[in-house]
């Protein structure tokens, strides 16, 4: 039988060169060094030297994993990724992930949990957007569904409140009757349910500011005015009521301006 005839040191640290009966053989890593307990003048046979080999492969994609881990918390979806791109094989990956979740080092659960705190206390999304990014992140839904249990409807109306508050100076140069429209749909689009999302919106207690609502029709009414000025006139001043009606501006007083201060040309 074959025989360990010296351990040598690489200059890489933490890797090993094996050598047999006088003659290389393989690398180790320290890790599978002392796993296997691999001592000078210790015998080995084919098989022990196959078992090597793969742990020494799933040592190094450890090792790679931890790296990447380091940065930040990672999905294991995040981790096979990482590692497939690296050319690292399947099975390989599948043991590294094993051993990393034996130890902790990557939990969906855990890692939902903390992205769900982080984006309530940083963010301005809602449920089902946090939700979508986990997914995309590959946790699954049970991971997913027990981390927005922290998502209380406390947490979601201050977030909610301050969202909405943030869309409403956004939009306060718009019509009146579409200021609630946008910033309801801000709301869902950043993952707020429709139910919760009209009770922000009316939370707002959003009123008109007359004189801005009168100025703001008169200038959007006058631009629109010049841009039909080539039809005739019971066409121009269709296209311009149609026009500020879909920006949001009631038809009376659309009707009001286009009577009185409709600019004559």
């Amino acid at each position: 039988m074959a025989v360990i005839t010296m351990i040598q040191a690489q200059k890489r640290a933490g890797r090993y060169n094996v050598y047999v009966d006088g003659h290389y053989a393989f690398p180790v890593s320290e890790s599978v060094l002392i796993d296997f307990r691999l001592f000078k003048g210790m015998e080995i046979d084919k098989q022990l030297e196959e078992q090597l080999s793969d742990a020494d492969d799933i040592a190094q994609a450890y090792n790679r994993a931890l790296d990447y881990l380091s940065q930040q918390l990672r999905t294991e979806k995040e981790v096979r990724t990482k590692l497939a791109g690296l050319e690292i094989p399947p099975a390989t990956i599948d043991a590294t992930i094993e051993r990393l979740q034996a130890l902790n080092l990557v939990d969906d659960r855990h890692y939902a949990a903390s992205y769900v705190r982080t984006m309530m206390r940083t963010g301005d999304k809602g449920p089902r957007v946090i939700a979508q990014h986990l997914r995309q992140k590959g946790v699954t839904e049970h991971p997913i569904e027990d981390a927005l249990q922290l998502y209380t409807a406390e947490e979601r109306l201050a977030v909610g409140t301050a969202v909405a508050q943030k869309l409403a100076k956004r939009y306060q140069r718009q019509a009146f009757h579409t200021q609630g429209q946008k910033i309801r749909q801000g709301l869902i689009t950043r993952g707020f349910a429709s139910d919760e999302a009209t009770k922000l919106v009316a939370s707002l207690d959003l009123t008109p500011d007359v004189d801005q609502q009168a100025d703001l029709l008169a200038k959007q009414g006058e631009k629109l005015w010049h841009r039909y000025r080539t039809l005739g006139a019971t066409e121009r001043r269709y296209k311009t009521k149609q026009a500020l009606y879909r920006k949001g501006f009631g038809l009376d007083d659309i009707d009001h301006w286009l009577t009185e201060t409709a600019p004559n040309e």
